[in-house]
């Protein structure tokens, strides 16, 4: 018989507990109990689930294990690590602040409907409502593997509601003609810079990894790191001319060279970015006539030339890096204020635009409000 009773004095009480003792794998694992009742119900599903198989046996150890300990010693190792560092880095921050406090140091066999109901209540008032909802949904998600893995029986994330998220305001592109304004009043490099990020669609850290190898001659290769993944956007003829004028201006670098180095040659930190965007982005804006803005947001410039010209949400799609429902929510109501507008090319778009041509502002979707030029 694996149940074992063991008695002991603590401050002149003694105490009687009932120890099953048993076996999972090549461990040996034991389990305490105040009442024999318990401890022999316990062992007897022990028993049962051996016959079961070994896989039986884990599952009902496992849920003993605290979230912290799940985290720590599954989770992270598992599944963190297969993220991008700067994910990564937001997930840690997000748990550690808002997640371990309260059930860091529960079981996760505790962890039920009631309890997270109890977490989210607690954080309301003290975070914003998109903040809850993303600690929410890592929340959901580290329960979820769990529940994949027989841990607990059941991911109980998923029978409490998240908060609404705001809505995000509807992207206002800027038209060709605000670009080239931009590009003017900025020097060559900083012109070439604003050239990608707009008629390219590239997210500030591609263009900070783009190397001259990767300018192909008639698409740009592109890393994205956040998903390990490349691919091929299309190389615009206006572009192409702006990079080559640049790379002649730069000395005609090697082909291993970055396409937009620092000062020593080297990799563009995120924080150089910042400080170009504080100190050269931001007063050509202004320059420009626009109220604000960030340079992220000159990839909706490049989806707006696309769908101008009447490609599929699938294709605009794959050349901004991301997939075809996001494409539409972020872009239905530019395709619908294009329905009934002629195709445009998007190289002659650019061309109009910088000839001074009336065809630069491109249709009424373009023609933004200050107001609205960084939404």
């Amino acid at each position: 018989m694996s149940v074992h009773r063991s008695t002991r004095t603590t401050n002149g009480t003694q105490r009687t507990s009932y120890v099953v003792r048993y076996r999972q794998g090549t461990r040996n694992r034991q389990r305490t109990f105040d009442r024999a009742s318990d401890a022999r119900a316990f062992d007897d599903e022990v028993r049962r689930r051996r016959q079961a198989g070994p896989s039986a046996v884990r599952a009902l150890d496992a849920g003993r294990e605290t979230l912290d300990e799940y985290v720590v010693q599954t989770w992270t190792p598992a599944h963190a690590a297969h993220l991008a560092p700067k994910t990564r880095r937001t997930y840690a921050q997000m748990y550690d602040c808002h997640i371990a406090p309260a059930l860091g140091g529960t079981r996760l066999c505790d962890i039920d409907p009631e309890a997270i109901a109890a977490w989210r209540g607690s954080l309301i008032g003290r975070i914003g409502p998109e903040a809850l909802h993303k600690a929410m949904t890592l929340l959901g998600a580290i329960l979820q593997r769990a529940a994949e893995a027989q841990r607990i029986p059941y991911n109980p994330a998923r029978l409490v509601s998240k908060p609404r998220r705001t809505k995000a305001p509807e992207v206002r592109p800027l038209a060709p003609a605000q670009v080239e304004a931009i590009r003017a009043s900025v020097d060559p490099r900083s012109a070439a810079v604003v050239s990608v990020l707009a008629y390219a669609g590239l997210r500030p850290h591609e263009l900070r990894r783009l190397r001259w190898r990767d300018v192909r001659d008639a698409t740009l290769l592109v890393y994205a790191t956040k998903t390990q993944t490349r691919r091929t956007v299309r190389l615009l003829a206006p572009l192409a001319a702006d990079l080559a004028a640049w790379r002649l201006a730069s000395g005609r670098p090697a082909a291993d060279a970055l396409v937009f180095a620092d000062e020593d040659g080297g990799e563009w930190s995120s924080n150089g970015f910042n400080k170009w965007r504080a100190r050269v982005f931001g007063p050509a804006l202004r320059a420009a006539g626009l109220e604000r803005g960030r340079p992220y947001d000159l990839r909706h410039s490049f989806a707006s030339l696309l769908l101008h010209e009447g490609r599929s949400p699938i294709y605009v799609a794959r050349q901004l890096g991301h997939g075809a429902a996001l494409t539409m929510g972020t872009y239905g109501h530019v395709i619908d204020e294009l329905e009934d507008a002629p195709n445009l090319p998007a190289e002659d778009a650019i061309r109009a635009a910088r000839e001074g041509r009336n065809g630069g502002s491109c249709s009424p979707l373009v023609r933004v409000p200050q107001a609205a030029a960084g939404a």
